[in-house]
């Protein structure tokens, strides 16, 4: 039985991001929020897709009034919208899936009386409330300066490259902005200008900024982006601007204004990807977008010394036991990242590594390290755990035998930003108590 060894995939990860000459990058997503620290009773900071889903149904719930002529509430009309949503065949839409349809239809409506029941102007404050609420779940601040955010700026900032830093994100939080500028770390997100910074294409698409500056691509747009009536797009150091926020969802081929910033980001997705021997690395991801995906793997089909390491919280298997007919013990196995896993096995130079298994030069294995006993100093920032699991019987009872798991914990985001820290010292880097 083949088995991946986590200690040696840990002395490579840190290898690779020594080597000041190799193009490396972060691709920050949906899940890395979640693994911030909050007091008790606040977590999380930043709900995940499904979490913001419902924060939003319920806060246009109270938008219950009549507005001028409108034949109903911004409450009614919005459930309406989800339901037309569910008609396209998805069962439970999530945010993304109701903004993306939602964007279609304004596409279609202009001119229309009536496009699924819906007006011109309804939808556009639909899509107004949708995105302001957004806004205002996403507008936080981190709790401290200890968080994994900050250990990823510190580590951008502490090491030497001949080549930049690249993170790309699909997030809309303004939390990596924070952390880099609360440890004075130079990044270029693609705006210039002082009173309303415009998005310099051409600096993008040639990469005219210095070395060491990291390149903050936000793909999906962010909530300080704006449009304005004028079809310009500006960023904002204010939340309360009344132009139209620049977030995308999806790949919806919106007006030339909006595509502008999001097809200028995924171009430099894929030309990042295309460099020799580049490396990015993946956090928070699921593969749920497809064009996303379609990026990465062209990418890597045209590159074939590039490589993609995705690091996905939690199993990839998730195994219950049910009782049949009698005294029978069913056991059903699924898979929790299905389309990653499927990537993976069909692509070599893209890996997936979760807690219980990985899936490296499209082979999958278990994580059990060669040596049984390594060192300490081997296991960067604690990655690798070692779980002793009870045998169980054939009737579904645990005995008194016991099995060794081993798992490795870069998916999650805390123990990667650990990882990180421990790269470049413990003691020299650490993060103080009373400030950075």
């Amino acid at each position: 039985m083949s088995y991946h060894d986590p200690i040696r995939q840990s002395k490579y990860l840190r290898q690779t991001l020594s080597q000041d000459k190799k193009p490396v990058g972060f691709f920050i997503s949906a899940g890395c929020p979640l693994a911030i620290t909050m007091p008790e009773g606040e977590w999380p900071l930043i709900p995940d897709v499904a979490g913001l889903t419902k924060y939003i149904k319920d806060e246009i719930d109270k938008v219950t009034a009549i507005i001028d002529d409108a034949p109903r509430s911004l409450a009614d009309a919005y459930t309406q919208l989800i339901n037309e949503v569910v008609k396209t065949g998805k069962t439970n839409p999530n945010i993304e899936d109701i903004l993306s349809f939602l964007r279609g239809m304004m596409q279609i409506s202009k001119g229309a009386i009536d496009i699924r029941g819906f007006s011109e102007a309804e939808l556009q404050n639909l899509e107004k409330i949708v995105c302001q609420k957004i806004a205002e779940k996403l507008n936080v601040e981190l709790p401290d300066n200890k968080t994994p955010y900050h250990k990823l700026a510190k580590w951008v900032n502490n090491i030497d490259r001949d080549t930049p830093i690249e993170i790309f994100t699909t997030n809309y939080d303004l939390l990596l902005e924070e952390a880099f500028e609360s440890l004075k770390v130079p990044y270029f997100d693609g705006f210039v200008g002082t009173r309303f910074p415009f998005f310099d294409l051409r600096a993008v698409e040639d990469n005219l900024i210095p070395n060491h500056w990291t390149r903050l691509w936000k793909i999906h747009g962010s909530i300080n982006w704006y449009l304005k009536e004028n079809k310009d797009v500006y960023r904002s150091t204010s939340l309360e601007e009344c132009d139209s926020y620049i977030i995308h969802p999806s790949h919806l081929k919106y007006d030339q204004s909006r595509k502008m910033p999001y097809l200028a980001l995924i171009d430099r997705l894929n030309k990042f990807l295309r460099q020799n021997s580049a490396v990015l690395i993946l956090s928070g991801y699921s593969f749920s977008d497809d064009h996303l995906n379609d990026t990465i793997l062209n990418a890597l089909r045209a590159n074939p010394t590039a490589m993609v390491i995705a690091l996905l919280f939690g199993d990839l298997t998730k195994t219950t036991q049910e009782k049949g007919e009698g005294d029978e013990i069913i056991t059903k196995t699924t898979i929790n990242y299905e389309k990653a896993l499927e990537l993976a096995e069909n692509r070599s130079n893209l890996s997936i590594w979760t807690f219980d298994e990985a899936v490296i030069g499209g082979l999958r294995a278990k994580w059990r390290p060669t040596k049984s006993e390594y060192d300490v100093e081997e296991n960067i920032g604690n990655a690798v755990r070692r779980k002793q699991i009870a045998v169980k019987d054939e009737k579904g009872k645990e005995t008194d035998e016991k099995i060794t798991k081993y798992e490795f914990h870069l998916g999650d985001f805390a123990v990667f930003g650990d990882f990180l820290q421990e790269l470049i010292g413990k003691e020299q880097f650490k993060i103080e108590q009373d400030g950075v």
